[in-house]
């Protein structure tokens, strides 16, 4: 399957939540949750190591194993070995299993985090690969090192797999815009698809299309886009950004909703319909823990939104002039 027929609707589905991301959810709820993206014709699923440590990946498996390989496309990202080695957890993941993960962003590392990531989500290949968070946010001041293992080991790995026809794409997960500007700048090797989490969204956009958005078009670069809600911080959660919300991102969100309630207009659709807008952008896949929410995620990227909403926002400087806006 390739990506234009997976991603008729531009949506897919993010499985970090399934990771029992801030919360233990229940296997049964996760498994019902993958299933409801599978019957509303989700074909688009991302997973990662780090997301619960092998647990997301394991849950996804349970699902996606009952249906032909051939059906779905299926991404999911190296830097990051599971160890067996088990350590108390604490942060995003602390209800996760508690797999010690080691850091590697080598060739023998980016080749064994893909067999690991196959044996757990029994399958043959993955169709796309994100080097995972090799960006500040995780490795503070030592990200440039790191950024330079990876350019030596997973980014050439990753190319050569790609140029093999191994896989089909390869790129950064990252939740900031510099590594991937710096990535597409690179002579040796080429990145073709990136995710790009939080960086991309309603709430947040006016950094990504100073540079990251006009060099990737530059470069015919495409993105999909994670966490478009900025990890529920726009549908009222209580979270930005992976991290607990401030006052003044609440205050961001109510101004918003204001607008939004004075066009009859769902955030969800406008947060949705937005990330996509731009031409660089294939998917945005939101996540969930809750069956329900697929319904909904679908229902909002049809949802009509008078083109009032979005030249209302322009005139209140809520998003940026040089956004591309839906259609």
């Amino acid at each position: 399957m390739n990506l234009q027929e997976a991603l008729k609707k531009k949506i897919g589905f993010g499985t970090a939540p399934l990771g029992n991301m801030f919360r233990d959810v229940p296997e049964e709820e996760a498994i019902n949750t993958i299933q409801s993206a599978w019957d509303h014709g989700i074909r688009y699923f991302d997973t990662a190591p780090f997301y619960g440590f092998g647990l997301a990946e394991m849950r996804l498996e349970k699902v996606l194993s009952a249906y032909p390989r051939e059906e779905y496309l299926l991404s999911s990202k190296v830097g990051r070995i599971v160890s067996e080695e088990k350590e108390d957890k604490e942060g995003l993941f602390e209800h996760a299993r508690k797999n010690k993960i080691i850091h590697d962003y080598t060739e023998d590392g980016t080749l064994k985090s893909i067999e690991d990531s196959l044996t757990r989500l029994k399958t043959d290949y993955l169709d796309f690969v994100f080097v995972h968070d090799i960006s500040p946010d995780f490795h503070g001041d030592e990200w440039i090192t790191k950024f330079d293992e990876a350019r030596k080991g997973a980014f050439r790995t990753l190319s050569r797999l790609r140029d093999a026809g191994v896989i089909k794409s390869w790129g950064l997960g990252v939740n900031t815009t510099t590594p991937i500007e710096l990535a597409m700048q690179l002579d040796d090797v080429r990145p073709d698809l990136c995710l790009s989490a939080t960086q991309y969204t309603l709430m947040q956009h006016e950094g990504a299309l100073e540079k990251m958005m006009p060099l990737a078009q530059r470069k015919n670069m495409e993105f999909v886009i994670g966490s478009p809600y900025n990890s529920g911080a726009l549908l009222g959660g209580e979270h930005f950004d992976y991290a607990e919300i401030t006052d003044d991102k609440k205050a961001h969100v109510e101004k918003l909703r204001k607008v939004a309630d004075e066009h009859n207009v769902s955030l969800k659709a406008a947060a949705l319909q937005f990330s996509t807008a731009h031409p660089a952008v294939k998917a945005v896949i939101p996540g969930s823990t809750r069956p329900g929410r697929i319904k909904e995620d679908l229902a909002s990227m049809d949802e009509q939104i008078p083109r009032a909403f979005w030249e209302d926002l322009l005139d209140r400087k809520l998003i940026s002039a040089k956004a591309p806006l839906p259609k």
